[in-house]
């Protein structure tokens, strides 16, 4: 195990590196600039050995119409395969990655992606399916929905179970159109949705473009929101309540039950956002807590690539009474196996164009087949003891948010902007020098200045020591040597972007000077 100073001299590149190659690497990290291909390129240089075409073939220009082909492009680079290879491998080997670093990102739950997992959804059947096949030319597909959607109403103890949404936020969205489709069937028209001030931003956004009116509901002393509150604001014109649990300071609801009560005392909906669900997997179900609606995110909980990695996944599970109204297509048994069924009167329609992204759905079935009822209830207490060991080895300098236990992710604060001027944003930075992605900074909002460091089920004891001693080497740097942290990171090929500046004005296109 290495100590804190020994990684930090290794991050900031002052330790006497053995070898030719590392030497190497560590002054490529640290190069300002990769080359562009563009840059790269020499005249007559070719890549790949592409056979002329004979006479009577058909051409691009047959098929789309010699309009829009053309035989040359100005300025197109022009390299050998060993460049080009180089080039990506290269640019690849800059980034952070969950394959490669610890990746504590709380909220968004960055889980290892099994690689069993890409195998099995690579597989010919699955890959070489058109979305449009017939039913009874895609009956293994259709049955592999059918499980994945009988595990997972198991797993959250809901009746019924949607894959059709493309990502969390839209099975928000999907979840809120469905309530309103059930009061409206109802024939009543209810206006308001209560949102915890702990909430995710996709919460109020959500609402929004559901045509509802968001009600904000105070979190008290111990974080946590109480019934009493949600009695004091619910009402007749309360559709549902929006709520995380675990919620956004990792932190477990004890009231939720009374809560679903207060809820259906006054005919509203109980929505909890499955966000969290790392932590209750195997363990405790939404639908027993009372739940009508709870939206899942399959790229959080069920280790499917996540962000730039690969499309989301958000289904949403209800009860039997919001079933009606689920999306169309909805799977349906048959004599001879499943259909995709339209014919559904009271649905709230199609929100996208194809159902579910299919490969997504292939890998979170294969997550629950590998673990099983145990396994997974194993990943949730696993995540939970990695959360609070961290929180307590770093509770004399990075004390927790709340005095409430943890569940799956601690939320910490710090002391350092006070007492030597450094921000999160720079400790946060300071974390790349050490090989590790930073956690989720700055949220939930009602904490000034929060980590929120979320360790998954997969690390090893080795590994969050490791970032544990990196955080006590920053701190003491930060009172030592503040510039070190605030000029931070010193051994990436970028160091501070202006972020502002790339959203406004992004580059997207290579021009020659």
């Amino acid at each position: 195990m290495a100590t804190a100073g020994e990684i930090s001299n290794k991050a900031a590149g002052l330790a006497h590196h053995n070898g030719s190659a590392t030497r190497a690497r560590d002054a490529h990290r640290r190069s300002p600039f990769t080359p562009l291909l563009f840059e790269l390129s020499a005249e007559g240089r070719v890549g790949a050995d592409v056979p002329r075409r004979e006479p009577g073939q058909i051409a691009g220009a047959d098929i789309l119409g010699a309009d829009l082909c053309r035989e040359d492009l100005p300025g197109f680079p022009e390299l050998s395969e060993p460049q080009v290879t180089r080039h990506f491998l290269r640019l690849s080997q800059l980034n952070f990655a969950q394959a490669l670093q610890f990746y504590p990102l709380g909220s968004c739950t960055m889980k290892y992606n099994p690689v069993l997992n890409d195998e099995v959804a690579a597989l010919a059947g699955f890959t070489r399916l058109h979305p449009r096949t017939p039913a009874h030319l895609a009956a293994g597909a259709l049955e592999l929905m059918a499980r994945l959607e009988a595990a997972l109403a198991e797993i959250t103890g809901m009746d019924a179970i949607s894959l059709h949404p493309a990502a969390g936020a839209q099975g928000e969205l999907t979840g809120l159109l469905c309530a309103r489709a059930y009061f409206r069937k109802r024939g009543e028209n209810r206006r308001k949705v209560i949102v915890p001030d702990t909430a995710h931003g996709t919460n109020p956004a959500s609402c929004t473009l559901a045509g509802y009116e968001m009600v904000v509901a105070k979190s008290n002393a111990r974080d946590f929101i109480e019934a009493a509150e949600v009695r004091r604001l619910a009402d007749g014109d309360t559709a549902a309540m929006m709520i995380t649990n675990p919620n956004t300071l990792g932190i477990f609801e004890p009231q939720i039950a009374e809560i679903a009560a207060a809820l259906h005392q006054k005919g509203a909906l109980l929505y909890i956002d499955g966000a969290n669900l790392n932590a209750l997997m195997g363990i405790a179900k939404p639908g027993h807590m009372g739940a009508d609606i709870v939206q899942l995110n399959l790229h959080k909980t069920f280790s499917t690539p996540h962000g730039g990695g690969g499309p989301g996944a958000g289904p949403i599970g209800v009860s039997r009474a919001l079933e009606p109204f689920l999306p169309v297509p909805r799977l349906k048994k048959t004599g001879s196996g499943w259909i995709l069924d339209c014919a559904r009167p009271d649905s709230i329609g199609r929100l996208r164009s194809f159902h579910g992204n299919f490969g997504m759905l292939v890998r979170a079935y294969a997550y629950i087949l590998a673990l099983g009822g145990d396994g997974l209830a194993q990943a949730s207490r696993a995540a939970i003891l990695s959360a609070n060991y961290i929180r307590k080895r770093l509770e004399a300098h990075f004390p927790a948010a709340s005095a409430e236990p943890s569940m799956h992710e601690c939320v910490l604060e710090h002391d350092l902007e006070k007492s030597a001027g450094i921000s999160t944003f720079e400790i946060a930075k300071r974390l790349l020098d050490f090989g590790i992605h930073p956690p989720t900074i700055y949220f939930p909002l009602v904490v000034h200045g929060a980590l929120m460091i979320e360790p998954t089920e997969t690390e090893t004891k080795e590994v969050l020591d490791e970032f544990i001693a990196a955080m006590e080497r920053i701190r003491e740097e930060a009172l030592t040597d503040p510039d070190l942290v605030k000029g931070a990171p010193h051994t990436l090929a970028l160091s501070r972007v202006d972020e502002a500046e790339a959203a406004r004005r992004p580059i997207l296109r290579w021009q020659a000077k």
